[in-house]
């Protein structure tokens, strides 16, 4: 898992909450799958921390739907549902959207850092790369708010969303038509075209919301 290497992340006053903060990166980033069991020996032995620290995160984690705990049988990450991709998408719209729509000489760096990382990524053919990348790149329009609880809430959408990219059998496919969207959107901001943007915007997500609810009509996963 390379937890290992995330261990200095959480300092000397290791905290659950910093722990939470570490697997809800790794989960947004695609190194857990839907479904897989979390080994507290494993995690906890990878970041240095105690079994009771790793249950209060697993615990915070499992109330942001991220984990579930099943009784006798461990934490699993959690599977999610059509009704879950479908009100993922919900906030989404809401929350991006009026972003884009009301941003007055927003600061894009977030933005084009984003777009620059998936390029490389689809330099290296890393296609899980590329989906953190348009993560990213979404978490940065959320971020034109300026409003760290807006920030906050939207690292578990991703968290959430990420789960639900996992559904899609070619990765490639998927993500890679959306990089030259992410250009355009950035490119409307930097002329200043707010409602072009956000139309633009709402497009991409009815388009990709489309496209993860049918891949997930075929397989009818459930919680």
């Amino acid at each position: 898992m390379g937890l290992a290497a995330d261990r200095g992340l959480l300092g000397r006053t290791s905290t659950a909450e910093r722990v939470a903060d570490v697997l809800r990166t790794r989960i947004s980033e695609g190194y857990f799958l839907p479904g897989a069991r979390l080994s507290e020996h494993d995690i906890g032995a990878a970041l240095g921390v105690s079994r009771n620290t790793l249950r209060e995160a697993f615990r915070l984690l499992t109330h942001e739907r991220l984990l579930s705990h099943e009784l006798n049988r461990g934490v699993f990450v959690r599977m999610l549902s059509l009704d879950d991709v479908v009100d993922l998408y919900r906030v989404r719209k809401v929350i991006e959207c009026a972003a884009v729509r009301n941003a007055v000489n927003p600061d894009l760096s977030r933005l084009e850092s984003a777009v620059g990382d998936g390029l490389l990524a689809e330099r290296r053919e890393g296609w899980r790369d590329l989906g953190t990348a348009n993560i990213h790149f979404h978490q940065a329009l959320a971020s034109l708010t300026a409003s760290p609880r807006i920030d906050e809430l939207m690292q578990g959408i991703f968290a959430e969303l990420r789960l639900v990219f996992h559904v899609m059998t070619d990765p490639r496919e998927f993500h890679q038509p959306y990089l030259l969207r992410n250009e355009e959107i950035l490119q409307l901001l930097r002329e200043g075209e707010n409602r072009r943007a956000e139309a633009a915007l709402a497009r991409y997500l009815n388009d990709a919301e489309h496209q993860l609810v049918k891949a997930y009509s075929s397989r009818t996963p459930t919680d």
